[in-house]
């Protein structure tokens, strides 16, 4: 014991610093450097970061989307990697739009090889349905998504994560700096479970930039581009404003049928999902709200600039957002203290320890098909090629006290309302009522609704009804030829798989 003390006595007489400096040394060497201290995660270029990422042969790389059709990151990083040669790899991407048909030659040259997504449009969406792909595309939800990366299904080994501003530490935002895309509710997870983390930023923000999405220990290496989105392109497709009369009539519609739902009450939360129908019925649930003196504790899910509007009218006391759907949710992000960012996780992730999707009252969600069985299609158009998105649809669809489905009965000369859906998504038993502009039609196993709608004098009809008036107004249309090849595969909310989009033959 004595020695002991007689070392540590020696150990004392040296200068502290100097302790502290070989200390330092030996677990962190980049305090031994001033500029490596405070700028080691900062790179030159993209290249710079893909050389320290040890890239390899069938890796998994994941991003996000909350740029929607403005994002200008998936196509910038994909076509570097074809650039080194990698093959095989993963792409792991929260959903895909029609801005990424630039991925077909890449999924050609054998640069991609399997997907992960919530969806698809456009070019890229056509060539796989009809084969492009060897693998079948996994479909899966945004809460799906999240539970299938936990369970290590989806094992990222990059994420790409594109992000307004961020400080030299990885504390960043998509609330801030000029390309704001507000919530980055599906980075958030990302960061969190990939083995490392880029961020691409435009703007480099002084230490500390808070309060951040994404924080600094989460971050390995941190580049600045020109430009990693154009928020303008956010609120186009599926999640754009609408000003067409027949969906406004719907929404209208849909807001009579949550008015006399039962679940109207003061205190309620509610849901719009990213069709036109579907979020235009926020704007005629003002005067509603008004006349009946009642407020919505909470709007969740993909915010839009109506509910914002109520938000800031008092009519809505808090907005929890995995993903804002315009520039003016975006803003609203950045200056409303209750207008609070959440992860999918937290959104919807059915295996998680809590999803607020559990505690919403109202949902509003639009279909491409909806069946006599209400099994609800919201992924293959009418020729059979993918075309929407899982997204929260089956996630919120399961957990709402009250699902409202908005679509009109006839698109395009094509039936909405058919005998069985192309591709099932979210299963009838989710789905309480459809609204159309020829009726409203509730599921037989909510009678209460059926009853409370049917007193009021709303125009409720059976499905069959409907089915059987969009025949009598396009006649039969001729069913889809398939091949025997399956091109995606729907997954669940659970992970389970639902269903199975096939080849379309040609």
């Amino acid at each position: 014991m004595s020695k002991l003390i007689e070392a540590l006595q020696e150990q004392a007489g040296h200068s502290k610093k100097y302790v502290a400096f070989t200390h330092a040394n030996a677990a962190t060497p980049y305090l031994a450097d001033a500029k490596q201290k405070y700028q080691r995660k900062l790179c030159e270029s993209l290249d710079e970061i893909l050389d320290r990422c040890e890239l390899h042969d069938g890796m998994t790389i994941s991003f996000h989307h909350a740029f929607r059709e403005g994002d200008k990151v998936i196509n910038l990083v994909v076509d570097k990697l074809a650039s080194l040669g990698l093959k095989g790899i993963t792409l792991a991407s929260s959903s895909l739009m029609t801005c990424n048909a630039p991925l077909i030659n890449h999924i050609r040259n054998g640069v991609i090889t399997k997907i992960y997504t919530s969806g698809m449009r456009g070019e890229l969406a056509d060539a796989i349905s009809h084969g492009l792909m060897a693998e079948p595309v996994q479909i899966h939800s945004h809460g799906g998504r999240v539970n299938l990366i936990q369970k290590g299904e989806i094992n990222i080994d990059v994420a790409f994560l594109a992000v307004s501003c961020s400080d030299e530490y990885g504390n960043a935002s998509g609330s801030g700096g000029k390309s704001r895309c507000g919530s980055l509710g599906y980075a958030m997870v990302d960061a969190t479970y990939a083995k490392r983390v880029v961020l691409l930023t435009e703007s480099i923000e002084p230490f500390p930039y808070m309060p951040a999405s994404i924080v600094q220990d989460q971050v390995d290496y941190i580049v600045k581009i020109d430009s990693v989105g154009d928020p303008a392109k956010i609120s186009v497709g599926a999640a754009r404003v609408t000003s067409n009369p027949r969906e406004l009539m719907i929404a209208r519609s849909a807001a009579d049928v949550v008015e006399h739902s039962g679940y109207f009450e003061q205190g309620f939360s509610i849901q719009t999902g990213s069709g036109a129908a579907s979020t235009a019925c926020t704007r005629f649930l003002e005067s509603r709200m008004k006349n009946k003196n009642i407020t919505a504790s909470f709007a969740l899910g993909g915010i839009t600039g109506s509910i914002v509007d109520l938000h800031e009218k008092g009519l809505i006391a808090k907005l929890l957002d995995t993903q804002s759907f315009d520039s003016a949710a975006a803003a609203s992000l950045a200056r409303n203290p209750n207008h609070v960012e959440i992860s999918t996780n937290v959104y919807a992730n059915p295996a998680s320890k809590a999803a607020c999707c559990d505690r919403v009252d109202i949902v509003i969600l639009s279909a491409l098909e909806i069946d006599t069985n209400f099994n609800v299609n919201v992924l293959t158009g009418s020729d059979g090629v993918m075309r929407g998105a899982s997204g929260g649809h089956c996630d919120v669809a399961a957990a709402a006290n009250l699902t409202v489905v908005v679509a009109p009965l006839i698109r395009s000369r094509i039936p909405t309302v058919v005998k069985h859906v192309t591709t099932c998504v979210t299963p009838g038993e989710s789905i309480d009522v459809l609204v159309t502009d020829h009726g409203i039609a509730v599921n037989p196993s909510r009678p209460e609704i059926y009853q409370r709608l049917v007193d009021k004098g709303l125009p409720v009809v059976s499905i069959e009804d409907l089915y059987q008036r969009a025949l009598e107004i396009s006649g039969h249309p001729k069913a889809i030829e398939f091949t025997s090849k399956i091109v995606g595969v729907v997954r669940y909310r659970d992970g389970s798989v639902i269903d199975v989009v096939r080849q379309v033959k040609e």
